[in-house]
């Protein structure tokens, strides 16, 4: 259903590459942009950069919310052995603040359990993807300003961490990284209701 100019949100999904949260808000008729490094994995608007090109501060208060998805690799739990305390989780851990203090009204902001917990602030929710459709395990922690929690959607039977088993090869971390359709349904439902 698309939503009329009155209540259409426009809205950043920063380091998104799948362009999967993207188009769940896309197609609930508001207008989205997502941005990342990569170009995006599918048809839609994309701005290939540095997000932080897009929001400098003109532009950051054009948005009406920021769903942000900064890259893991120094900041979740599994990398600590190798990450903590070193220059790139110091750099890492700045990106995180930087998106959460954007001057946007409404921010979600999505990272594996890590140290941002214990760096900046503790999540207000972690969710799992088997409380969305997916029947699977990969506790994830939401950082939310001026959002509701997510309620769970569709519960399923299963909790297999096929993120955990994905085998080695170069694409592992990507498909790590996108986020299941079931979740990001759930954002667009329950996040732009007004």
């Amino acid at each position: 259903m698309a939503g009329t100019e009155k209540d259409t949100v426009k809205i950043l999904v920063a380091c998104e590459f799948s362009g999967i949260v993207r188009d769940a808000f896309t197609e609930r008729g508001h207008y989205v942009v997502s941005c990342d490094l990569l170009p995006s994995e599918r048809p839609g608007a994309h701005y290939k950069g540095d997000v932080r090109e897009m929001l400098t501060a003109d532009d950051a208060t054009s948005w009406d919310m920021m769903i942000a998805f900064p890259p893991c690799t120094h900041l979740s739990r599994s990398g600590q052995r190798w990450w903590r305390g070193t220059y790139e989780q110091e750099q890492s851990l700045d990106f995180v603040s930087f998106l959460l203090n954007v001057p946007i009204p409404r921010i979600a902001l999505e990272n594996p359990i890590g140290v941002i917990s214990t760096a900046i602030c503790k999540p207000d929710q972690i969710i799992q993807p088997w409380q969305y459709g997916h029947p699977e395990t990969k506790a994830t922690c939401l950082w939310l300003e001026n959002l509701p929690l997510l309620t769970p959607t569709n519960i399923v039977e299963g909790r297999t961490p096929r993120v955990y088993y994905e085998p080695p090869g170069p694409d592992r971390w990507r498909n790590r990284s996108r986020t299941l359709q079931g979740i990001a349904d759930a954002m667009a439902e329950q996040w732009t209701l007004t």
